[in-house]
């Protein structure tokens, strides 16, 4: 008979999670203890949860966050794993998250203050302040009409500035801006 496990408490509301992609051979025997009516289905182990579904991001009152295999997967619909440990709790109120940019990639993303790989060194801030600075990353990494007022040699360089300004500070894209202005 097989073993029937729960999930772990609060591990579905409000929470944050990043899983990660694995191959969907993983879940092959184990049984499915829950169906979303979002067409998500969920399987419970002893060290965590799989979960394979076609959408990923905010769920409800959870943001769940999917690390893509590489190469990634044709399929739309991913498989993801993460352990219990790894439900970190969400709200709007609380200053839970810093942002973290990957300067090669191009790329930015939020992580939670709980994740062991925080150094206590990027400001935290409400999801909601968290997701104003993301954009403006975003912005500076993928346009350049802003540059045009500066004055610099290498546009990566001014670019890394500003970001790291963005994450390690409290000043506004703004205040950052203006002191760079010759």
């Amino acid at each position: 008979m097989e073993k029937n496990i729960k999930p772990a408490p609060n591990a579905f509301k409000n929470t944050f999670c990043v899983f990660e992609e694995v191959a969907i051979s993983r879940i092959e025997g184990l049984k499915a203890q829950f169906n979303s009516k979002a067409g998500s289905t969920y399987y419970y182990t002893d060290k965590g949860m799989y979960r394979l579904s076609h959408h990923w991001g905010r769920l409800a009152n959870s943001k769940w966050r999917l690390i893509a295999l590489d190469p990634p997967s044709v399929s739309k619909t991913k498989l993801g794993f993460a352990n219990w440990d790894s439900f970190y709790p969400d709200n709007v109120i609380e200053k839970l998250y810093y942002i973290a940019a990957d300067y090669v990639n191009r790329t930015v993303n939020y992580e939670h203050k709980n994740n062991p790989q925080y150094d206590h060194k990027a400001v935290l801030r409400t999801s909601f302040d968290t997701t104003k600075k993301i954009k403006q990353i975003r912005n500076l990494f993928e346009l350049t009409s802003w540059a045009k007022y500066y004055d610099y040699e290498d546009l990566d360089v001014l670019r890394k500035t500003i970001i790291e300004q963005l994450i390690f500070t409290e000043k506004s894209l703004e205040e950052i801006k203006s002191t760079l202005l010759p």
